[in-house]
């Protein structure tokens, strides 16, 4: 199998251009410093050198900015006209013969080990999907996507229960599915994402011999930083358009 390619769709973190649901309950500035926050830590999840790693933003002139959120070594690429499925299949059919995925960037759960078991399931299927829990998903991914039927991604309902149920209608087959995994769309996502990470955090810590514990310092990555700076509503960009 030739080396995957795996697109990041990201949008320019600008307070009120992006995650503007999570806003209305913690404030658009605090919003987009959590989704600006977000992509940093998602692009070093998954540096890895079994894929190559694209970033796809928007607005299309972004492709020429320079936040600290975007590492320069990251190669970039504008995601163009249409709405999200349009963009979408565009990356993909862009990322060469395949295989190649894309994914959205506020799915603080996906990690190296899930991305390279939805690029494993292409080895035998068509298409993956990894699904969001809120009837969307997080990543596609295509075998062949120069073969993708005309009307993949076509039509779809996004940012609502029907956008996996409504992109599987025209997915080539055989079809796989990777994990069940959870975005973050409000204040409620962004404070149960939080307590599960202080959760991990503190059996993590447990699992540590004493000399070798690190204790969170508050700083960017600890756990409770992102409620913190959010506001009191405490602690799928998703797949949205």
């Amino acid at each position: 199998m030739r080396r995957p390619v795996v697109v990041i769709f990201v949008k320019l973190p600008v307070a009120g251009r992006v995650k503007t649901r999570l806003g209305r309950d913690v404030g658009m500035p605090a919003a987009a410093w959590w989704f600006r926050h977000e992509v940093a830590r998602l692009t070093r999840r998954l540096r890895d050198p079994r894929w190559r790693l694209v970033l796809a933003v928007s607005p299309d002139a972004a492709v020429n900015a320079a936040p600290r959120c975007w590492p320069a070594a990251l190669p970039r690429t504008s995601q163009g006209r249409g709405d999200l499925g349009a963009r979408m299949a565009r990356a993909l059919r862009a990322a060469g013969p395949g295989p190649a995925a894309v994914i959205g960037a506020d799915i603080p759960d996906l990690d190296g080990r899930a991305v390279a078991h939805a690029l494993a399931l292409l080895r035998r299927a068509a298409c993956v999907f990894g699904p969001s829990e809120d009837g969307g998903y997080h990543l596609v991914g295509l075998r062949r996507p120069h073969a993708a039927p005309r009307g993949f991604l076509r039509g779809v309902r996004w940012s609502g229960p029907h956008a996996l149920a409504d992109s599987l209608r025209a997915a080539p087959r055989p079809v796989a599915f990777g994990a069940t995994l959870a975005d973050v769309d409000d204040a409620a996502d962004l404070a149960r994402h939080s307590r599960s990470a202080a959760r991990d955090a503190q059996r993590a810590h447990r699992r540590q011999p004493a000399q070798h514990r690190i204790h969170g310092d508050g700083g960017e990555d600890d756990p409770h930083h992102a409620a913190d700076h959010a506001g009191a509503g405490g602690p799928d960009e998703s797949l949205q358009p």
